[in-house]
């Protein structure tokens, strides 16, 4: 098959990836293997293919928001042909201590695909069976990709920051994930508050329906109860705090931040405020949120790229250089 492949953390240049021919892989015992039909480029793969998340493979085929068809390993739950999802968390070991108590997204022992194990930056890509999600027809490949990642892990964000129906909440950066999580906020009624940079970004924030939007240097015209960050930097953490009614929450998602300024602890943090981050997901979380996007006919924004043409779309997400979510078509 054909695949993209990481040697090296290398950074992100027009030749990062490489595109091989490399064997096709086989269903191991309580696998399926999927002929990949899109995969979505998320911020989490430019981290990894920069080596600020710590590699785990000498050669790794990265992409974790896989649309793909089962083709060996059926069950009668998962029949051949069944359309599923695949996303970020690949595995968990079911037997520590936040296993037992319904939190394995902070399993001590997981799996990541397209990190640990290889994703779906390829033709063909093997999953654990139980970490698949059969995908309603109502989703086409294209728009399906980015939710199982962007879209589950800024479910998960909102459920992080604690958001009730009709709160004002802020979205810090508006890619990907946050363009997703507006239209379910939309859907709970609640105001919206973008501070985003990039012109696009905000013309695509006021289309989907924010109540106000500004740069990232602007604070909303409002004290929010709620505020989820999208860019990977502390500063942007602490302009969101600096944004908060007393006892309102921060939630952070991204998976590595460049680092965390000094703040006023009495101006911006005092008053019971709170910030909190947000790891990983849970299978719940991703049945969840298909289901919400089921009902309110969510629809990302997407660019397709060919696989041959992924350090254009990875290039095109590192520089903000398109609005919503880039999907590779094998």
């Amino acid at each position: 098959m054909k695949a993209a492949i990481l040697n090296s953390p290398v950074g992100i240049s027009g030749h990062t990836l490489r595109i091989e021919v490399v064997p096709r892989p086989h269903a191991e015992p309580g696998q399926v293997l999927l002929r990949v039909r899109a995969c979505g480029v998320c911020r989490t793969d430019l981290h990894i293919l920069a080596g600020e998340l710590p590699p785990q493979r000498e050669k790794l085929i990265p992409g974790h928001q896989i649309v793909g068809e089962i083709v060996e390993g059926e069950t009668p739950e998962l029949p051949a042909g069944t359309r599923v999802g695949v996303s970020w968390m690949g595995g968990v070991d079911g037997t520590c201590w936040y296993c037992r108590h319904d939190s394995e997204n902070l399993c001590d022992a997981p799996t990541f695909t397209g990190y640990t194990v290889n994703g779906g930056y390829a033709e063909y890509a093997t999953a654990r069976a139980d970490f698949v999600f059969p995908l309603p027809e109502a989703l086409d490949d294209l728009h399906a990709a980015p939710l199982l990642c962007a879209g589950i892990i800024g479910f998960r964000s909102l459920r992080v920051a604690g958001v009730l129906p009709g709160e004002c909440v802020g979205l810090f950066g508006f890619g990907a994930s946050a363009h997703l999580a507006i239209a379910v906020l939309r859907a709970w009624k609640c105001n919206v508050y973008v501070s985003t940079r990039g012109a696009s970004h905000r013309r695509l924030a006021e289309s989907l329906g924010a109540t106000w939007v500004g740069s990232e240097t602007e604070k909303p015209p409002v004290k929010l109860d709620r505020a989820v960050t999208f860019a990977p930097s502390g500063d942007v953490v602490v302009a969101a705090l600096s944004c908060l009614r007393k006892g309102g929450v921060v939630a952070i998602n991204a998976i590595h931040l460049d680092k965390m300024p000094a703040f006023d602890y009495d101006k911006l943090l005092w008053g019971e405020r709170q910030i909190r981050s947000v790891a990983n997901m849970t299978r719940a979380d991703a049945r969840d949120f298909l289901e919400v996007a089921a009902e309110i006919h969510l629809e990302s924004k997407t660019a397709a790229f060919s696989l041959d043409n992924v350090n254009e779309a990875l290039q095109a997400i590192k520089d903000d250089a398109i609005d919503g979510a880039a999907v590779i078509l094998p």
